[in-house]
This record gives structure tokens, sequence and C-alpha cells, in this order.
């Protein structure tokens, strides 16, 4: 079974476009979860564009598997070293992308990501490298002692209509490389009702995705329970 991670993002960015609290990012994630969700994902930024520090701090109590991701700046690793959530996913962003757009050179920051883990360790939180589909990138993170590292699949979504053998194979080889070298798996970027389903079957031992847009997207039109329960079938293929 993969678990199914929420990202709600795109919830805070409607929210602030009008300067309210509408709609309610706390209540959307405790829907999320009762319609199935294994758990929620935030991305919070310097700007505070989307979701904000205070919202990290109110989603805390009311989600029981939390996975906050960033890039660990001395501020973002005081939010989560307080908040104590269940993960935290490292992310190369530099400050104002729009979002992610590749994993971590492992091998070019590789004493700063093992202090990043360290630390995070000595707080009591499983820890994720987001990384490309290499199989020298996992081994360099393994090497880190992280506990799991975040497949970006952004170049599997993009490639997998032309040619979705092709487009799924590094990744399979990557989750191979990382569950023999010790670690678990997640992915996320750009999986949708269209492509997970393939991804879940081809890559082995993957333990969680995270989809934030996507969703978001799809409930426009499905509803957010209706659309939750297609991903939660995707990945039980």
């Amino acid at each position: 079974m993969t678990n199914l991670s929420v990202n709600i993002n795109k919830i805070a960015t409607l929210r602030n476009s009008r300067g309210e609290n509408v709609p309610d990012v706390v209540a959307v994630a405790v829907d999320c979860q009762r319609f199935g969700a294994d758990g929620i994902t935030v991305h919070p930024r310097p700007d505070e564009r989307h979701i904000r520090t205070a919202d990290v701090w109110a989603l805390r109590p009311v989600v029981h598997e939390f996975n906050v991701e960033g890039y660990p700046s001395e501020n973002f690793m005081s939010l989560v070293i307080g908040a104590k959530p269940e993960q935290v996913t490292l992310v190369p962003d530099a400050p104002g992308v729009l979002t992610s757009c590749a994993g971590w050179n492992v091998g070019d920051n590789f004493d700063f990501l093992t202090n990043i883990v360290e630390r995070l360790h000595d707080a009591g939180i499983r820890t994720s490298i987001f990384v490309d589909a290499s199989v020298d990138s996992v081994l360099r993170a393994a090497e880190t002692g992280t506990d799991r590292i975040e497949l970006y699949t952004k170049p599997y979504a993009d490639l997998f209509a032309r040619d979705r053998e092709a487009a799924v194979e590094p990744y399979s080889e990557a989750s191979r490389a990382a569950h023999k070298a010790g670690l678990g798996v997640n992915a996320g970027h750009d999986l949708n009702l269209a492509n997970l389903a393939f991804f879940r079957q081809r890559v082995p031992f993957l333990d969680e995705v995270s989809i934030g847009h996507a969703i978001i997207c799809d409930a426009l039109y499905l509803g957010l329970e209706t659309t939750i329960a297609k991903y939660k079938e995707c990945l039980i293929k």
C-alpha cells in the first residue's frame, strides 16, 4: 500500500487571494483525512504566498501524518524542530521560485545535508531528501543518514504520454537502489490521475506520494471527496 499525502498549498493560495480565512486550510486538511488521505503536506516559503508559518502551527494538532517540506534555512529549521511534524522533506528551492524544479545535487551539498539530517533526527523527526531519479543521487543521499528520499517526478510526467516505459524506468531503478540502501521511497510532482496508477505499478517499494496541484484541479470538477477516492484507487491497483 502506497500512502497518499495531499499537499494543501493551493488551498492556502486561494485563501490568501482574498485576505480572509476562506477556505480554511485547517478544515480542508481535516476533511482530506476524513475522505481517505493518509497525510497532509505543506511547503511554507519565506514570502508566505501560500502556506504561512502560522498555518503549520495550526495544522499540527489536527494532522496525524504531517509532512513539511522546504529549503532548510535557519527559519525553516526552527519552525519544524518546534512543530515536530512526522516528516520533513528537504528541497533545494531558491527563495521566490514558483515550484520545486529539481532534486538536490547531493554530492555538492553533502556536508550541509548530513548536518541538517542529524539535527532533525536529534529532534525525533523522520527525514526525506528530494532527489532526481538517479541511482548515484539516491546512494549519496543514503550516506547522509536520511530515512527516505523523494523522487522528483516531473520528468516522468513530461515524458509519460510519449513513452511511458522510458519515462518510468529511471524511477524503478532509483527506487530499487533506495530500498537496497535501506531507504524509504516517496515521490511527487505532477503526478495525476492519468499517470499515477502506472507509476505505482512500475515503481517498487513506494511508500508515499505527495500530490497537491492536480488534486485541487480535479476537485473543481469532481469534488474533493471523490477526487481523493480516485487517487487512492490508483495506489492500490
